[in-house]
């Protein structure tokens, strides 16, 4: 019997329709899917029936993978796939294994000889840089910067160092809940040439993406209240 296919699929970024921003061809991988492991069960189910309508929610198993799965369950997960079936990630938004859990499912695939397919859909990541007029030939993603204020400031100053010395686009995340706060701090520690791109709701009705020198900022502070957002720096 041939192994099935671990599958990525990514979801819509927000409450943008499904056909703006994912092929067809999806709808199909779907479809050919009994088992999924998902971070949130409800929203995935959601997701789902929203691409799929005809989809019978009661006919699928789903895994939850988030950072409390054990490491021994995870690989379990994938059990499905010995037996010939495919199996079927999905994150919260955006892309699986992207800033996100489902990487450890696909680090656990690649060990085990599991074919790999990454399906079509938006990244905020990539999408942002696209947007950004950075550099897009040499870019880093730092993930979270440090809740703590003063270790933060450090951190922003390093990114902004790298960005000159290596000529690099330095590109991180926040909480939503935290986005004004982070704002404020990258005003405060990074010199006023450096270039700054906020972009927010993406591929959604009330998309932002906007790129200034932090002394553009400074006179008048975006207000995105509490959207996922994605922050880039490069040198000025």
């Amino acid at each position: 019997m041939s192994k099935g296919t671990l599958y990525l699929i990514p979801v819509t970024l927000g409450d943008t329709p499904v056909d703006k921003v994912l092929p067809s061809a999806n709808r199909e991988v779907i479809a050919s899917i009994k088992h999924f492991i998902v971070e949130d069960i409800r929203s995935a189910r959601r997701f789902l029936k929203k691409s799929n309508p005809d989809i019978v929610i009661d006919n699928l198993t789903f895994y939850t993978l988030n950072e409390h799965t054990k490491g021994e369950d995870i690989g379990a997960y994938l059990n499905p796939i010995n037996e010939g079936m495919n199996v079927g990630v999905i994150s919260e938004a955006g892309c699986p294994a992207i800033a996100d859990p489902g990487a450890d499912v696909v680090a656990i695939a690649q060990k085990r000889g599991v074919k790999v397919v990454p399906l079509v859909g938006p990244s905020s990541i990539l999408m942002s840089l696209m947007a950004s007029g950075f550099n897009g030939q040499k870019f880093t993603f730092n993930g979270y910067l440090p809740i703590e204020q003063n270790e933060r400031a450090k951190t922003i100053k390093l990114l902004e160092q790298r960005a000159y010395s290596e000529d690099t686009t330095q590109i991180f995340i926040e909480a939503p809940y935290r986005n004004a706060k982070l704002i404020a701090d990258l005003v405060k520690s990074c010199r006023p040439q450096t270039k700054l791109c906020i972009a927010s709701a993406i591929t959604c009705d009330e998309e932002f993406i906007v790129t200034k020198p932090i002394k553009e900022w400074g006179k008048s502070l975006p207000e995105i209240g509490k959207i996922p957002a994605i922050y880039l720096i490069y040198k000025g």
